[in-house]
């Protein structure tokens, strides 16, 4: 069981807090790009490890991520004009460009230098895959962005959420694997799929038995039941360092994907996702047409506010728009989209759990062991040690996913070649899953 220190820890990420001091040792995504999709359009509002922001795209299309405060009076820059290569306040003309310099400030005499005086506060920013990244750490030379395969590949989905809850809850539900059985898949048997799929063996068993350990980018389990004989059928998971999930739906050296919950604020998370295209899962996460629950996440009309990004239509104000006689015959939670169960179920937590309250079983491994690898990492950073994963990004390039395994083998050995980024094997058929995405 977690102190209240040590969860105090694992929850706040604001400046000078263990956590949020961890999370600036790394590059962090912060939005999607086409929330600026072209120069010199509006900007957007960024809360970011509970810092106000905002980002905006100049004339020669690079992204800056600014104080949202003007230096000056303390105006807020959203207000600002976005033209000639700067973001220029409202209230008295001063301009400020990517970097966070004064270029103009037309209210001074001519003979003026203050301006060469002035600097907000900036960051650097990043685009690769369709998403913002920023380095909000102390290096005057930023390390490596993570080598994350589906955010360096042409076709791949990308998708933002906001969840108003902390940022750990809201991990711990993506690197917890038994409730797949039962929030998306309580209802579905293994009659009704293919006889000796994934899909076939996994549901048949809803109590598999579990191995977890660290690794040199985060922490990683695999979760495995008995299968044909002589066999057992495995689902690998990854956490890596400080806030990625890649969840095990799919084939192990198949599926590059991962999903960043990086924390807006203590109480509100924005999930951002990159995964590559398959025919077997939608955009949203929903499931095949006739199976189960098969909508996807709607979203509100995108807002301005500093929480008004990404926001799902179905909330704990309208219950998250269950459909109690869905429950009852076609889906086992009621709700629309693999999504939505997840986060239905996450944000009735609280937006901060009281930890000192649960009661971890021997399927919580995973989450007792990330957990320790984060305070761990938090503490030693106070002792001036380097992160996990910080200067050597290419430990990212890994996979999450299913296989066979002969039964006492050894897993980890056995699966190296399947978790590895980049390689190829085409070998390998999705069809071996049964149908189901999310086995």
């Amino acid at each position: 069981m977690l102190t209240r220190e040590d969860n105090e820890m694992l929850t706040q990420v604001g400046p000078g807090t263990p956590m949020g001091e961890l999370m600036r040792e790394y590059w962090m995504p912060f939005g999607l790009s086409n929330e600026l999709p072209e120069a010199d359009c509006p900007p957007v509002r960024v809360m970011l490890l509970c810092e106000e922001l905002v980002a905006f795209r100049d004339s020669n299309g690079k992204v800056g991520l600014i104080d949202n405060n003007c230096p000056h009076r303390r105006a807020s820059l959203f207000f600002g004009r976005n033209e000639e290569q700067g973001l220029r306040c409202v209230y008295h003309g001063w301009k400020f460009d990517t970097t966070g310099s004064c270029v103009d400030m037309p209210s001074e005499p001519a003979e003026s230098n203050f301006k060469d005086k002035v600097k907000i506060k900036a960051y650097p920013v990043e685009e690769r895959g369709g998403i913002m990244w920023t380095y909000m750490g102390p290096r005057a030379n930023p390390p490596g962005l993570p080598e994350l395969p589906s955010n360096m590949m042409e076709d791949v989905v990308v998708s933002a959420y906001m969840r108003p809850c902390n940022w750990m809850q809201a991990l711990e539900g993506d690197i917890d694997t038994v409730h797949t059985l039962y929030l998306h898949l309580g209802l579905t048997q293994y009659e009704d799929t293919p006889v000796g799929s994934w899909a076939w063996w996994h549901l048949q068993n809803r109590a598999p038995h579990y191995a977890a350990v660290d690794t040199d980018f985060g922490t990683m389990y695999g979760a495995y039941r008995p299968a044909m004989e002589g066999m057992n059928y495995w689902r690998f998971a990854n956490f890596l360092m400080p806030f990625y999930a890649m969840t095990p739906p799919g084939v192990l050296g198949l599926e590059d994907k991962f999903r960043a919950w990086v924390p807006m604020d203590d109480t509100h998370t924005l999930a951002i996702s990159s995964n590559t295209r398959s025919p077997l899962f939608g955009p949203n996460g929903e499931r095949p047409k006739g199976q189960w629950a098969s909508g996807a996440t709607e979203l509100r009309p995108q807002g301005t506010g500093f929480f008004d990004r990404f926001v799902c239509v179905a909330d704990m104000d309208n219950d998250f728009q269950i459909d109690r006689d869905a429950q009852k015959t076609k889906s086992f939670a009621g709700l629309k989209s693999i999504f939505l169960e997840d986060q239905a179920v996450t944000v009735s937590m609280d937006p901060i759990v009281d930890r000192e309250k649960e009661r971890l079983g021997t399927s919580d491994q995973m989450i007792i062991r990330t957990r320790r690898r984060l305070l761990r990492a938090a503490r030693s950073l106070q002792e001036g040690e380097t992160p996990p994963g910080v200067d050597n990004p290419e430990v990212y390039a890994v996979r999450s996913g299913g296989t066979m395994l002969p039964i006492g083998c050894d897993w980890y050995e056995e699966t190296k070649n399947f978790r590895a980024g980049w390689v190829e094997h085409p070998e390998l058929d999705r069809a071996i899953i049964g149908g189901v995405p999310a086995v």
